[in-house]
C-alpha cells in the first residue's frame, strides 16, 4: 500500500507541476511518518522516499537510529520544537522546517555550532492568526516590517542557513480556500526577499495531503504529505 501511495502521490506530484507550468523537480515531497512504525518507514524507504519529516523528536530518533544504515535519507523536523531539545534537534536532523522564534533560532545556532554543524532552517510563519498554530506572526501584510529586526538576526547566524519559509494554513472541507494563505506566504517571501538582501528564500514548504496540489500551483517546493502516503496513523 505505501509504494503504491507513495508513485501515485509523485505522479500527482507532477502532474500539478506541469499543470502549472513548473518543471515536477522543482517540487520536493518529504514523507511525514509521525504515528508510524519503523517497519512502515522502511517499506518507504524501500519504495524509493528519501526526504522524512517528523513532528516529535523522541517517536522520530528510534526511526532515525534504526535508518543510520541509509545514508542517502533526510530527516525534516517539522513539528514545533521546545527549545530545550535544541541541541538533541541539531543532533539528529539534517533541517528543520518549524523555526518559529527567535529564542529557538540562538539555541539551534548554539547548538549547531558547538557540533560543528550549518544547519538549513525554514522559518515557519502564521499566515492565518489561528492561536492554535506555531510561527512568526505573519497574517496582518501591513505588519510584515515588524518583523525584519528578528529575521536579520536570524540570517546572521553562522551556524544555520536560512532557506526558505514553512506554514501550515487552516483546514477547509472546500480545499479551494486554502489558496489565499498560500498565496500570502509567496507574497512574504517575495517581500522579505527585497528588504534583507542576504536571505535567499528559494524554498517554500506548504501543502499537505489534502492541499498539496494547490500549493504547488502556487509555488511550493517542499510538500509534507503523511496520511496520503503513509495511512492513517496508529492511535
Amino acid at each position: 500500500m505505501i509504494a503504491n501511495n507513495y508513485e501515485k502521490i509523485l505522479d500527482q506530484i507532477a502532474k500539478a507541476a506541469i499543470t502549472a507550468g513548473r518543471d515536477p523537480a522543482e517540487v520536493r515531497l518529504v514523507v511525514v511518518t509521525k504515528g508510524h512504525s519503523v517497519e512502515a518507514v522502511k517499506k518507504a524507504v524501500g519504495a524509493g522516499a528519501r526526504f522524512f519529516g517528523e513532528n516529535y523528536l523522541e517517536e522520530a530518533i528510534p526511526k532515525i537510529e534504526s535508518l543510520s544504515g541509509v545514508s542517502d535519507i533526510e530527516w525534516h523536523m517539522v513539528g514545533h520544537i521546545q527549545s530545550r531539545k535544541a541541541r538533541t534537534v541539531c543532533q539528529y536532523f539534517h533541517r528543520v522546517e518549524s523555526l518559529d522564534g527567535i529564542k529557538l533560532a540562538t539555541r539551534l545556532n548554539r547548538f549547531a555550532s558547538e557540533l560543528k554543524k550549518k544547519i538549513p532552517v525554514l522559518l515557519e510563519c502564521n499566515v492565518s492568526g489561528e492561536t492554535s498554530k506555531y510561527g512568526f506572526p505573519a497574517w496582518d501584510e501591513k505588519r510584515w516590517s515588524e518583523l525584519l529586526p528578528e529575521f536579520e538576526m536570524i540570517v546572521d547566524f553562522p551556524a544555520l542557513k536560512v532557506c526558505g519559509l514553512m506554514t501550515m494554513p487552516p483546514y477547509f472541507s472546500n480545499v479551494e480556500d486554502v489558496r489565499p494563505y498560500f498565496q500570502r506566504l509567496v507574497r512574504l517571501r517575495d517581500y522579505l526577499s527585497g528588504e534583507i538582501t542576504t536571505f535567499d528564500l528559494k524554498e517554500l514548504s506548504m501543502g499537505m495531503s489534502n492541499d498539496f496540489e494547490i500549493a504547488i500551483q502556487e509555488g511550493a517546493t517542499i510538500v509534507r504529505i503523511g496520511t496520503a502516503i503513509m495511512g492513517k496513523r496508529n492511535s
